[in-house]
């Protein structure tokens, strides 16, 4: 089950602290930054996506609120 935009943003916000903190070895830096870098991407996406869905909304010709599917 993927995880929630909320959740993801979370365990990002958990490791920027565990880096800044300095007291880990290298190699579980690398490996919390690796893992940090992805879930930065998983969100950058999520937000471009929800961005999309909101212009879709806005643009609606006829005044109607509607939403239609964005694909790529």
């Amino acid at each position: 089950m993927a995880k929630t935009f909320e959740a993801s943003l979370n365990e990002l916000e958990q490791i920027v602290k565990q880096l800044e903190d300095g007291d880990l070895p290298l190699d579980e830096s690398l490996k919390l930054f690796e893992n940090g870098v992805r879930l930065s991407r998983d969100c950058r996406e999520r937000l471009t996506n929800a961005e999309r869905r909101i212009e879709v909304l806005m643009k609606e010709s006829d005044g109607a609120i509607g939403l239609q599917s964005v694909t790529e």
